[in-house]
């Protein structure tokens, strides 16, 4: 299966209504799921790479760029779980055993993956040698509960653009596929931006492309609405000198006023949501409040989403008093 599309929103909509379409029975541990083997998604501006597509699928905001920075940062803090509690379940001894950060930036605790690749393409720009490997064999094969779907990223300069390709053994279409087009491109374009060159097409290999089956009416209700293309995001780039103490400072909430405009966003966007998280909504919402642009309007529909189950209980309650 090959897909393609301008926008994520546009791409992801193609996604589910044809694994819906091709996709055959699979049940991995007993649980059921409609799976396509060998499929290949192209996003060919990747800075269009946030999935909004109101009211069947929306996106936690803050997730997403939490977990793109801390995998960036090279992190495996449990800080994680104040964005997504529901990843706690897949820890070892308080810790994602799979996280991507480590294995990135400190492979075996030595090499770090991102920097090599930089400094491999800005030396020769035609190299097929620059991959960051994730799956490792040795902690992989031990039986402990987060093992990690992607395999590798690789990264080619070709015509002045950087086309980065992503293998993943599994993917799943509903709660995992929108997180991982929002990092792998952030990857993408933050690498492309220490090169010097054009940002070009984004590749998403996956082995096993499935949606669990308690998913498949939302995803059959996405594959039938019209989606608008995904907004582009503004222009990202950090300092390559410096790039895990810069990502801190974000991530903290410290970061320095010379630092462009979409990371004080994010830092934003990370401050209401520990907030949020902390059960200060009010506190939470008036944050998200002061955050423009696209990030702020995301992060406030994601509030007026979690909340709407405890009002629409409420109105209800009330009916019946």
């Amino acid at each position: 299966m090959f897909l393609t599309s301008a926008s994520a929103n546009g791409l992801y909509a193609a996604v589910c209504h044809e694994v819906l379409q091709q996709g055959h029975f699979a049940a991995p541990r007993g649980m059921a799921t409609t799976e396509v083997l060998g499929a290949h998604l192209c996003l060919t501006q990747p800075r269009r790479r946030f999935i909004d597509v109101p009211p069947a699928r929306l996106l936690n905001p803050a997730f997403a760029v939490a977990e793109a920075l801390w995998i960036l940062s090279g992190s495996d803090d449990p800080w994680i779980f104040t964005y997504n509690r529901s990843l706690a379940q897949y820890a070892d001894d308080g810790r994602l055993q799979g996280a991507y950060g480590p294995r990135m930036r400190r492979w075996q605790g030595e090499v770090d993956q991102l920097d090599y690749v930089r400094r491999l393409l800005t030396r020769d720009p035609d190299s097929r040698q620059a991959v960051i490997q994730l799956y490792d064999p040795q902690r992989d094969t031990t039986g402990t509960r987060d093992v990690p779907c992607t395999l590798n990223y690789r990264f080619f300069v070709r015509r002045g653009r950087l086309d980065m390709h992503t293998t993943m053994r599994s993917n799943d279409v509903w709660l995992g596929l929108p997180y991982d087009l929002f990092t792998a491109t952030l990857i993408q374009e933050l690498m492309a931006g220490w090169l010097g060159v054009e940002l070009g097409s984004y590749h998403h290999h996956v082995d096993s492309l499935h949606l669990y089956a308690q998913h498949d009416q939302q995803a059959a209700e996405l594959s039938a609405t019209t989606v608008t293309p995904s907004p582009l995001m503004p222009a990202l780039a950090a300092p390559a000198e410096g790039f895990t103490e810069f990502l801190d400072t974000v991530i903290t909430g410290a970061v320095s006023t010379e630092a462009a405009e979409p990371w004080h966003e994010m830092a934003g966007m990370l401050a209401s949501y520990r907030l949020w998280s902390a059960g200060d909504r009010v506190a939470a919402r008036a944050a998200a409040d002061s955050i423009s642009g696209d990030g702020g309007k995301a992060l406030r529909a994601w509030y007026s989403h979690l909340s709407a189950p405890a009002e629409l209980a409420g109105a209800q309650a009330g009916g019946v008093q």
